[in-house]
């Protein structure tokens, strides 16, 4: 008995993790029914107990054994892993002007979106990366064409959906190619445009207008790094599923015909430790329109459009200074189908205070003139101010007031929001 002891110790903690195979009450009950027995005890019967008990424990750990292979099977493999972060989203809006109707709403609301990244290797060098995404965002915190749409936002009616998705591996030491039905042009450049994080949409990549806008569909591209940081990116992504007019009638369009929206891009761009500088030209064609910094004008391609982008960034060697880090980025473009007033330009510029008051704090300011067609309205302006703070490495909290003048270049047309966002990585 002293062995048939030893044996439970040395078991216990197994069975208080695993009580669904190792069950304590029938334990309990054993240990009862033994009392019970005779008390006259021989030889064979303390080998017969001892047998019987370690052959009952051998079979149950044997239990335990695979259960955990079957959890192990049904999980992810070990070259799959999974992050993600989840937006808590309160805030209100008012709005002046001709726009008050379809993006007014001053009354507080309170969104979500969750978001799960799944990256899997398959040789060690390659990646499938796939990106589960949900929330219930509406109003004019999702609408595109005013301003309005925040980073954060996504609005498929509580639907987990695959946002992203594609595949990307390497062609020699210093080649990269990338393939896939979902994903925007911007995750196939060599150099990255913008080091501000932007709560808008709009301040993304230096400004999302006519050079760096983009569309999730299908798409593909090269990018190429040298040592020294020079880099040299061309990609297409194409809409595959949508309905164009031609010659009068509506023809639905295939994958990379005469008649899909197509946007083709090429960057060169040289990138160091203290700044990245780089240029952009984007073919784009069947009236590829670009919305999140756009006027009405601006968006209005009949046509085809050559988009030109000038990006450049630079950050100071120390944080928590008074000198912030700078991001810059212009657009150009040349419009088909108009006979006057046939080009569009706008401008960005943000500036990111690090560590100035708490370590891991971001103060962010940014402003420019959204994408507008010459001599076609009242010319806007739009900005954002916000801080940053984090309540631990995985909760960030961000307070942020922006808003708009001559917002769509309507001459009046004006607003002011205020959100605060909470962050919750994982």
């Amino acid at each position: 008995m002293l062995v048939a002891g030893a044996s439970l110790s040395l078991i216990a903690p197994i069975a208080a993790q695993a009580s669904d195979v190792v069950n304590l009450e029938e334990m309990n009950s054993y240990s009862r029914s033994t009392k019970k027995s005779s008390s006259r005890l021989d030889s064979k019967t303390f080998i017969n107990e001892v047998s019987e008990d370690l052959a009952n424990l051998k079979g149950r750990v044997d239990g335990l054994e695979v259960k955990q292979k079957e959890f192990e099977a049904g999980g992810f493999s070990d070259t799959t892993t999974l992050d993600g972060k989840v937006n808590f989203t309160v805030g209100a809006l008012s709005y002046d002007g001709a726009g008050t109707a379809e993006v007014s709403n001053e009354s507080a609301l309170f969104q979500y979106m969750w978001q799960g990244n799944l990256n899997t290797s398959f040789t060690g060098d390659d990646n499938l990366y796939v990106r589960l995404k949900t929330g219930n965002a509406n109003s004019w915190t999702a609408k595109k064409d005013h301003g309005t749409y925040l980073s954060s936002s996504k609005g498929n009616s509580d639907t987990i959906k695959v946002d992203k998705i594609w595949y990307s591996f390497p062609v020699g030491e210093q080649n990269t190619v990338f393939v896939g039905p979902l994903i925007e042009n911007y995750y196939m450049h060599g150099t990255t445009p913008s080091i501000y994080k932007p709560v808008l949409k709009a301040f993304s990549l230096g400004g999302n207008a006519a050079a760096y806008g983009a569309s999730t569909d299908t798409g593909a591209g090269w990018v190429y790094k040298a040592d020294n940081g020079f880099a040299v990116s061309s990609n297409i992504g194409t809409k595959s599923k949508t309905t164009q007019k031609v010659s009068g009638e509506y023809v639905e369009s295939g994958l990379l015909t005469d008649e899909s929206k197509t946007s083709w891009a090429t960057q060169i761009g040289l990138t160091k430790d203290q700044w990245a500088v780089s240029g952009m030209v984007n073919l784009k064609y069947n009236d590829w329109g670009d919305e999140y910094y756009s006027t009405a004008t601006g968006d209005d391609r009949n046509e085809n459009s050559t988009n030109y982008g000038l990006r450049a960034w630079w950050r100071p060697l120390e944080t928590g200074t008074a000198t912030p880090e700078v991001s810059f980025g212009y657009d150009y473009s040349v419009l088909e189908g108009y006979s006057t007033n046939d080009t569009t330009d706008a401008y960005f510029v943000g500036l990111t205070w690090l560590d100035t008051f708490n370590p891991d704090d971001r103060l962010g300011i940014a402003f420019g003139q959204p994408q507008m067609r010459e001599n076609t309205g009242a010319e806007p302006f739009m900005y954002e101010v916000y801080y940053g703070f984090k309540v631990n490495d995985s909760v960030t909290v961000t307070p942020t007031i922006f808003g708009a003048t001559n917002a769509n270049g309507t001459d009046g047309e004006d607003y002011t929001g205020a959100v605060i966002e909470t962050q919750f990585k994982f």
